[in-house]
């Protein structure tokens, strides 16, 4: 399947649907805090996505071949959970990292972004908690810097694995961005690993997630029994950050930052 690229004039819709998705990452904000439920920040994140904004989450029945609808709105990832983590009843302690993941249509375009959250605030979170999520971060930010017309797209996972390895973490390999448009998920395969210079090369129009997924520990994961979790398989704390990227004919946007978004490390430039 080939690489769509977008019209200026799609690309002033996908802002808007990319915009919509960080606000929604900023309204649920105050309400992760100990005792809340994953169900309760769902239910929230639903309503406000289509009573307040008019959107449709996406996430909601999406059944890509081999599996069942998937149940909730947004995906919420705990401690050692990776990605796609099934919103329930658990509520959150303090000390836990989440991470929520939020996906808009509106008008048949999708915005996609996630953020991890500290609950019960930095302070309650371990040091290597903190470590990881501020190098989970950081990763998302080299890959992106790497983004302009002209570069190769294997130079964005490049550059997340060198600093993933170098603060003694391990990048996810079955799980990787994706282009994204109409559909949720379209060409291309956006690897957070790999070789510089390699893989096609980066046109004015494409749009595609980067979402690198970071263990403490091993990379190896598993799937939990919901067809859906899944974890680390040495149960290590896992973190991910996530934004949708256009590419400029200059460099490139980020269409999902809003002004809750954790800003771009200093150090990167």
């Amino acid at each position: 399947m080939s690489i769509t690229l977008k019209t200026p004039e799609e690309i002033a819709l996908m802002r808007i649907a990319g915009r919509l998705a960080g606000e929604v990452l900023d309204y649920i904000e105050p309400f992760v805090k100990p005792g809340v439920t994953t169900a309760a920040l769902d239910k929230l994140c639903h309503d406000y996505m289509v009573d307040v904004q008019g959107c449709v989450p996406a996430p909601l029945n999406y059944a890509p071949p081999g599996y069942a609808p998937y149940p909730k709105s947004i995906c919420a990832s705990i401690n050692h959970q990776v990605c796609h983590g099934v919103p329930n009843d658990r509520p959150l302690k303090k000390g836990d990292i989440v991470n929520l993941d939020i996906t808009t249509i509106k008008d048949g375009w999708h915005g996609d972004t996630s953020r991890m959250f500290a609950v019960g605030g930095d302070a309650a979170i371990s040091i290597l908690a903190r470590r990881l999520c501020a190098v989970t971060n950081e990763c998302l930010w080299l890959g992106i810097s790497q983004v302009r017309p002209g570069v190769r797209l294997g130079s964005i996972g490049a550059a997340i694995q060198r600093h993933a390895d170098k603060a003694g973490f391990s990048v996810v390999r079955e799980f990787c961005g994706h282009g994204i448009g109409l559909r949720f998920h379209e060409e291309p395969q956006v690897l957070h690993y790999g070789k510089a210079d390699t893989g096609p090369v980066l046109e004015p129009g494409m749009i595609f997630t980067i979402e690198p997924m970071i263990n403490a520990g091993k990379a190896a994961i598993s799937e939990l029994p919901d067809g859906w979790t899944i974890v680390t398989k040495d149960r290590s704390l896992s973190a991910q950050f996530e934004h949708t990227i256009a590419v400029t004919e200059t460099g490139y946007e980020v269409l999902t930052l809003s002004s809750g978004s954790p800003p771009k490390p200093d150090f990167i430039s």
